[in-house]
């Protein structure tokens, strides 16, 4: 049996079962009539098998079992030093963002078959173009790539699909395809992967742009 009120949830034991179950039922039965979309759960067994789950603690055996949703956009990696290098030059955070997922996992060490270095994967003709000497340098490959990207953007009067296309394979590949995207598999899964990252990024619940 279950009865809500005032953010709290009774859930009366009518069988015995394992608490994993018990669990599961009460988060789903909880996430039905939640008055807050992404408040905090609050999980309390009472001695009689009663399960009490509510937006806050009730007493001090009450464990927390589900967390706010919005707190894993707020912990983005490198995300205050992303946003500074975005809004530096006026590009949305959230993209570059997606862009440094799809190259290099966040990882200021990575380096590609092709010799693409660092979080925004420079290679060494562009990074001598926009002044870094040291592409592990997570400050200054961050500032270069959103230069790059910024840079390409315009190029292409703000059409992202066509910048990313241009990250990925240069912009005279996507002059020759005649201002569209190139028929490179590579490019294309690119080009798809960083708007799907982009669009979870926009989508999640908290996340400021």
């Amino acid at each position: 049996m279950m009865r809500a009120a005032a953010g709290v949830l009774k859930m009366e034991p009518r069988r015995l079962m394992d608490m994993a179950t018990r669990n599961r039922l009460a988060l789903l039965a909880f996430a039905l009539c939640a008055q807050a979309a992404h408040a905090d759960v609050y999980l309390e067994v009472q001695k009689n098998g009663t399960l009490l789950l509510s937006d806050r603690p009730l007493s001090a055996s009450a464990r927390r079992i589900q967390a706010d949703r919005s707190s894993a956009a707020r912990r983005l990696p490198r995300d205050a030093q992303i946003r500074r290098a975005a809004e530096r030059h006026g590009v949305d955070p959230l993209l570059v963002h997606a862009v440094v997922r799809a190259e290099s996992g966040y990882d200021p060490n990575a380096v590609s078959r092709k010799g693409a270095a660092g979080l925004m994967q420079l290679m060494p003709e562009t990074a001598r173009r926009y002044g870094v000497t040291n592409r592990f340098d997570p400050a200054a490959n961050l500032d270069a790539g959103v230069r790059y990207l910024r840079d390409l953007l315009s190029v292409f009067d703000g059409n992202v699909a066509l910048a990313l296309a241009a990250y990925n394979a240069g912009e005279r590949s996507v002059l020759r395809a005649g201002g569209r995207v190139p028929d490179y598999r590579e490019t294309a899964e690119y080009v798809r992967r960083v708007r799907m990252y982009y669009r979870g990024l926009v989508e999640a619940p908290g996340q400021r742009r």
